[in-house]
């Protein structure tokens, strides 16, 4: 018997009840679309809901070789990623990275990006040999003035000292003819000056034998107890010709002889490592001036009777040879100027 093939579609729709209602079940199923995506997407809806539509999951996008999440859209615009600064950051220098200490200060003359420098190292406080501040070393550090020499002890130093201070540094290396060369006798005799600003006072800082019975020091001291002149501290220098891991202790122990002798408290006012020839000043290594910046500073953090120590100096020398300065015009950090930017 022959079979009827079945009708093609949109012809003779009359003989099924069903293909004359399947344009309504369209419209039907059109309507229900609709109604789920505006249920989806109106005003309102789950913020969460949203995200999870418009944007790859974590998971999913952490499941990709070096792909990074994708943020969803219920997190701000601004959020990001925090990100680690780059190796570079810790050798350039102005974002005040250095770690700070009451007791750390340096020595500093004028050069470009000084303000920029003493911020990075972490200085908390800075003096110039003179009595009033350097320009363009801004506020991160304290000033202490200086009453350099004999010339210095006029009425006019004295009252911008006082105006620009808390404390006050005594005469730079009488004991040194190529410095303030003064004689105990006339140090003492200016010192009621200096100590008339009412400032915190600092002892002439002598360049050698601090700790020595009759030296300049000593006999400065002994001057001013007999005739009642007040010294609130010590000050003093210290230069190592060894540049050895054993310059460290060097300097140690002429600190500790400097206490014992005269328990007051004591300020490490210039400090580095170079030995003096005939031929001149030689330096040590970049390695070993940076290694002794390291041990030295924890020394000197450790010693409850060391108030303030400061390295000499900030920049480098005008001439080009970096000798012990910490940082290069620009305010770029040597090798010791990072050691000693880490210390505090």
């Amino acid at each position: 018997m022959e079979q009827t093939p079945p009708p093609r579609p949109g012809r003779h729709a009359r003989r099924s009840p069903l293909r004359r209602w399947w344009p309504a079940l369209l419209l039907l199923l059109l309507v229900v679309l609709v109604a789920t995506v505006w249920t989806l997407t109106r005003p309102g809806a789950p913020a969460d809901r949203i995200a999870e539509v418009a944007a790859p999951s974590e998971s999913a996008s952490a499941a990709v070789p070096g792909s990074a999440p994708t943020p969803s859209l219920s997190v701000a615009p601004s959020a990001s990623p925090s990100r680690k600064p780059s190796p570079a950051a810790s050798t350039t220098t102005g974002g005040g990275a250095g770690r700070r200490s009451a007791k750390k200060g340096v020595s500093v003359w004028e050069f470009s990006g000084l303000g920029a420098a003493l911020k990075d190292v972490g200085a908390s406080w800075y003096y110039n040999w003179a009595s009033g501040p350097t320009r363009g070393a801004g506020n991160s550090a304290a000033f202490v003035p200086m009453i350099w020499g004999a010339n210095s002890v006029n009425d006019g130093e004295l009252a911008r000292a006082k105006a620009n201070g808390r404390e006050l540094l005594g005469f730079n290396e009488p004991d040194f003819a190529s410095q303030s060369n003064m004689s105990v006798e006339r140090a003492l005799e200016l010192w009621p000056r200096l100590q008339a600003t009412g400032l915190r006072l600092g002892s002439p800082a002598v360049a050698v034998g601090a700790d020595r019975p009759g030296g300049w020091l000593d006999r400065f001291l002994s001057g001013a107890r007999d005739r009642g002149y007040r010294v609130d501290f010590i000050a003093l220098h210290w230069y190592g010709s060894d540049f050895s891991p054993a310059a460290v202790d060097q300097l140690r122990g002429y600190l500790q002889a400097v206490w014992n002798r005269y328990h007051k408290p004591i300020w490490l006012t210039e400090y580095a490592l170079i030995k003096w020839g005939a031929n001149g000043a030689v330096f040590p290594t970049d390695a070993q001036q940076a290694s002794f910046a390291t041990r030295s500073t924890a020394m000197l953090q450790s010693l409850s009777y060391v108030e303030r120590y400061a390295w000499f100096a900030l920049p480098t020398p005008k001439e080009g040879n970096q000798g012990t300065g910490l940082y290069r015009p620009g305010a770029l950090a040597t090798a010791a100027g990072r050691a000693y930017r880490a210390a505090g």
